[in-house]
């Protein structure tokens, strides 16, 4: 095992893979990307043409995507508990909250943050409408979801959770999630204040000032 991870501490997608070697407690190293480092932007680069973080690579072997590195780490996970259930109804059900929180919580959170790097006259008023419109459905179905529930699927941490705890860090940040979303806002701070989760947060803090509706003070 030589595990090199590719990414930005500030990066949400990025998060969510740190959250899983930190909890798999698994030793790597890692290389900013667009932190000043061209040594590293150019290996990146040379690995992976779609120039999409996150990246591990593991001696000779690249893995991309987010998703795809934490089933990755399972084969190093040792006797830390697994983020993929062995169950296969299980499993499934951890994948579909896993790709719940990446498509209709960070992507539109996402949307919302690009579109603030905008010059005013190129924003896209009806497209952060739309993304604001999903957050609330997203909100909404995932209270629901979590009501009797402490983790997004049950009583174990997994990769939805991995997946959970940065979407709705920052989601909450540009679009909060409303107070009669009891249950929702209750996961979100029994994440952020899981272990893994909470040093991936300070790892980032320092580069709270580059985003672009500006960082509450909070969290």
């Amino acid at each position: 095992m030589n595990l090199t991870l590719y990414a930005h501490p500030f990066s949400s997608y990025c998060q969510k893979a740190i959250i899983a070697l930190y909890e798999h407690g698994l030793p790597f190293t890692l290389k900013r990307i667009n932190d000043g480092d061209a040594g590293a932007e150019e290996e990146f680069a040379g690995r992976w043409p779609m120039l999409h973080m996150p990246l591990l690579a593991d001696g000779t072997r690249d893995v991309m995507e987010a998703t795809i590195i934490i089933e990755y780490l399972e084969r190093y996970r040792g006797t830390a508990p697994s983020l993929l259930p062995g169950d296969g109804d299980r499993a499934l059900d951890v994948r579909f909250l896993d790709r719940f929180s990446d498509n209709y919580v960070m992507t539109p959170m996402q949307r919302i943050v690009y579109d603030a790097f905008r010059p005013p006259e190129q924003r896209d008023a009806r497209g952060v409408a739309d993304a604001r419109g999903m957050l609330e459905r997203a909100y909404a179905w995932l209270d629901a979801h979590m009501a009797g529930r402490h983790w997004a699927a049950g009583a174990d941490f997994t990769l939805a959770d991995c997946a959970a705890a940065p979407s709705l860090f920052y989601a909450d940040w540009v679009h909060p999630i409303p107070a009669r979303h009891a249950h929702a806002r209750a996961y979100r701070a029994r994440l952020l204040a899981r272990p893994s989760v909470q040093r991936a947060v300070d790892e980032a803090r320092p580069y709270r000032h580059l985003f672009p509706p500006g960082a509450p003070d909070r969290d």
